[in-house]
C-alpha cells in the first residue's frame, strides 16, 4: 500500500476543517449507523465555541481509486495568523499540501504566510478554489491571484505549474474543470495521489529508527505523547530509543511503551510503524517538540524547522485583588508558574520567562487572541491570575542600534460608507495606506501596514465604526524602525472608592457620568474600576451610596430605577480595553478591571512619581 502525507493550509474561516469532514466521510471512515458531528477535527472547547482551529491535528483515510489503494495521511491546521506556530512546525512532516483559497474572498493575509512557508521548503501545494457554490464566487479572478500570489514570493517554475480544483467541502464534491459533473470528492483524492510525491523516508526503512517529535500532548493513561513521521527505519514497542535535542545532546533513554498510528478519527495501537507513516509515541518522559527519538546506535540529530520570533507579551501575576482566592482553587505562584511552563513546552510559539518582580512572569506570544486562549484555558482550568495589557516585542538593529518594532500587514473588508473612517484612524495610529480597491457587492478591501501597538485594543473600535459589519485580518510582516507615539486610549474610566455590594441608587446616579461595566448587587472593592468616564480623566467615586430613608424620602420609591444595562467585557476585549497603569483580574466566575494601585492616595502618588 503506497502512502501520502499532506497538510490542509489557508487563511482562517476559508473551510479547511469543513473540507476534512467530507474527505472523511468519504473514505468510508464513519460506518452508516455512525453518527457524525460537524467539525469533527475541532475536538477542543474553545474550538468549537470559537469557531476556529487553534491545535495541529493528524488524521487518516484509506482511499482505493485510479492508483490502488492509498493511506493517506491529513494534517488539519489552525488558520489565524496567532497560531502560526502550529502551521510551521507540522509542514516539516509532510510532502505536500492543498491551498484552501475562498472563491469569494480571494487571497488573504494569512494565505501568503502559510504559502510562503510551505514553498521555503519546497512543498508543491495543490490550489484547491473552495466554496465555489457561493453566490457572488469568481474562481477565475482568484485563480489569477493565486499565480501572481505565488510568484510574489519566489515560488520556483516547478512550483508555478501548480494543479488546481474546484471544490465545495461543504456539499462534498470537486472537479478538474468547471464543465465537468461531480458528485464527490473523487477528483481532489486521485489529484492528491498523483501529484503528492511517496515520503523520501520510505526508501530509508532499513536504516535505524529515528522520529522528529513535532506535536506534544499529556495522555492519563499512557504519559507524554509524542507526534512525528518516522525519517528512517521502523519502530516497535519495546524498542529501546533515545532523545537528542537540536544540538545532538542526549536527553534520556528508555523504551517505547506504545505506538499509535492516525486511523480515521481514533487513534489505534500498531506493532511496527515504518519510515514515512506519521505516529504518536509514548514511553518517554522529558522529550518534547523539536527533539529527535532514535535508535540508541544514532548520535546526529535531525534538523528541526526554525519558529517565527513572538511578537507581544504580557506580565501574568498573582492574583492580590481582596476577591482573590473566592472562586478559584489555583492561586499559589509555583501552580502558575508550572502551568505556564507546561503551556511554553507544548506550544513552542509562546515563551515564558521569570521577572524580577516576585510572583510574576512575562508570557510572549505571536498575538492577543493566542495569549487570552492560553488565559481562558487556566481560568477555566480553576486558576487566578492578574495579566497586564500587552507589549510588543521591541527589537534593536544590529548595525545602527535603532530600536525596531514589529509591523502587520492588515487587510480590511468593509462597506464603501465606513472606508473613510476606517481610514483616518488607523492612519492616526501610524498605520500607511497599501492599496485599496472594490471588492464588489458595496464592499471596499483596504491593505494597510500597521505597527502591531496600534492595533492592540483597536478591534473594539473597528467594529463600532463599521457597525459589526466589517472584517479585519492581520498577520506580521516584519520590523522596521519605530514609528513614535500613539495616543491611548480617548476616555478614563472609574474607579471605586471602597470596599462592598454595589447599590441600584448610586449607580442609577453614575450613569450620566459614563458607561457601567457591573450591575446592582456585585462586589467591589477600592480601585477596582466599574465603568468608562465620559471624559479624558479617571474618576474615583462611590457605587455603594444608598438612598437616605426619612419619612419624605420612603424607601417604596427606589422601586422606579431603572439601570442600563451594564456593559460586560470577554476576556479579549478586558485585555485590549485596560491602560498600562491597569490589570485584568481573572477568575473562573469572573473578569474583572482594576487599578495597579488599589489605593488612590498611593496611586497619585506614584503618578507624581512617574
Amino acid at each position: 500500500m503506497s502512502l501520502r502525507n499532506i497538510a490542509i493550509i489557508a487563511h482562517v474561516d476559508h473551510g479547511k476543517t469543513t473540507l476534512v469532514d467530507t474527505l472523511l466521510a468519504q473514505s468510508g471512515v464513519f460506518r452508516a449507523n455512525e453518527a457524525t458531528v460537524e467539525r469533527a477535527m475541532d475536538s477542543n472547547d474553545q474550538e468549537r465555541e470559537r469557531g476556529i482551529t487553534i491545535l495541529a491535528k493528524a488524521t487518516s483515510v484509506l482511499w482505493h481509486g485510479e492508483a490502488g489503494e492509498t493511506r493517506i495521511n491529513i494534517i488539519d491546521t489552525p488558520g489565524h495568523a496567532d497560531f502560526g506556530g502550529e502551521v510551521e512546525r507540522i509542514l516539516g512532516m509532510v510532502d505536500g499540501c492543498l491551498l484552501l483559497v475562498d472563491a469569494e474572498e480571494g487571497v488573504m493575509p494569512q494565505t501568503k504566510f502559510v504559502l510562503g512557508k510551505a514553498l521555503k521548503l519546497g512543498l508543491k501545494p495543490i490550489l484547491v478554489l473552495n466554496k465555489i457554490d457561493r453566490p457572488h464566487a469568481d474562481p477565475d479572478r482568484v485563480l489569477n491571484e493565486t499565480f501572481d500570489l505565488f510568484a510574489s514570493i519566489g515560488a520556483t517554475d516547478d512550483q508555478l505549474d501548480f494543479p488546481h480544483v474546484y471544490a465545495s467541502g461543504k456539499q462534498g464534491w470537486a472537479k478538474l474543470d468547471m464543465a465537468d459533473a461531480s458528485d464527490s470528492l473523487a477528483p481532489l483524492y486521485d489529484l492528491i495521489v498523483r501529484h503528492v510525491p511517496e515520503p523520501k523516508a520510505v526508501a530509508r526503512v532499513d536504516e535505524p529508527g529515528q522520529v522528529l517529535a513535532v506535536l506534544i500532548e499529556s495522555d492519563p493513561f499512557l504519559g507524554r505523547l509524542l507526534t512525528g513521521r518516522v525519517e528512517a527505519g521502523k519502530l516497535t514497542p519495546g524498542m529501546a530509543i533515545k532523545a537528542l535535542n537540536r544540538d545532538g545532546v542526549e536527553i534520556e533513554r528508555g523504551r517505547i511503551t506504545k505506538i499509535l498510528a492516525f486511523r480515521g478519527l481514533k487513534r489505534q495501537p500498531i506493532d511496527v510503524a515504518e519510515a514515512g507513516d506519521i505516529v504518536a509515541v509514548a514511553g518517554l518522559s522529558k522529550a518534547t517538540v523539536a527533539d529527535t527519538l532514535c535508535d540508541i546506535s544514532l548520535s546526529e540529530a535531525l534538523p528541526a524547522q526554525p519558529i517565527d520570533p513572538p511578537t507581544i507579551s504580557m506580565t501574568v501575576t498573582v492574583n492580590d485583588s481582596p476577591l482573590a482566592g473566592k472562586d478559584g482553587s489555583k492561586v499559589q505562584s509555583r501552580v502558575i508558574r508550572d502551568r505556564l511552563l507546561k503551556e511554553a513546552e507544548s506550544n513552542v510559539a509562546i515563551k515564558v520567562a521569570e521577572t524580577a518582580e516576585k510572583d510574576a512572569f512575562e508570557v510572549s506570544g505571536r498575538g492577543e487572541l493566542q495569549l487570552g486562549v492560553l488565559i481562558e484555558n487556566m481560568r477555566r482550568e480553576g486558576f487566578e491570575v492578574s495579566i497586564s495589557r500587552p507589549r510588543v516585542v521591541y527589537r534593536t538593529d544590529e548595525e545602527s542600534g535603532e530600536r525596531l518594532e514589529p509591523i502587520e500587514e492588515v487587510v480590511i473588508d468593509v462597506d464603501d460608507e465606513f472606508s473613510g473612517v476606517v481610514i483616518e484612524k488607523l492612519s492616526a495610529r501610524k498605520a500607511d495606506l497599501k492599496d485599496m480597491r472594490p471588492s464588489g457587492t458595496g464592499k471596499t478591501r483596504i491593505t494597510l501596514e500597521s505597527p502591531s501597538r496600534s492595533l492592540i485594543g483597536y478591534q473594539g473600535e473597528f467594529l463600532t465604526d463599521t457597525r459589526g459589519s466589517g472584517v479585519l485580518n492581520r498577520v506580521f510582516s516584519h520590523y522596521e524602525p519605530h514609528r513614535g507615539a500613539i495616543d491611548g486610549r480617548a476616555k478614563g474610566v472609574l474607579v471605586s472608592n471602597s470596599d462592598g455590594e454595589t447599590a441600584s441608587y448610586a449607580l442609577w446616579n453614575l450613569e450620566e457620568r459614563g458607561v457601567m461595566f457591573v450591575g446592582a448587587g456585585e462586589k467591589t472593592y477600592q480601585g477596582m474600576i466599574i465603568g468608562e468616564n465620559a471624559r479624558a480623566d479617571d474618576l474615583d467615586v462611590n457605587p455603594m451610596k444608598a438612598k437616605q430613608l426619612t419619612n419624605v424620602r420612603a424607601s417604596g420609591k427606589d422601586e422606579a430605577i431603572r439601570l442600563t444595562p451594564p456593559r460586560r467585557l470577554t476576556l479579549e476585549q478586558a485585555i485590549a480595553y485596560i491602560d498600562e497603569d491597569e490589570l485584568v483580574e481573572v477568575t473562573p466566575k469572573a473578569i474583572r478591571l482594576r487599578k495597579q494601585v488599589l489605593n488612590p492616595s498611593f496611586r497619585k502618588k506614584k503618578v507624581r512619581a512617574d
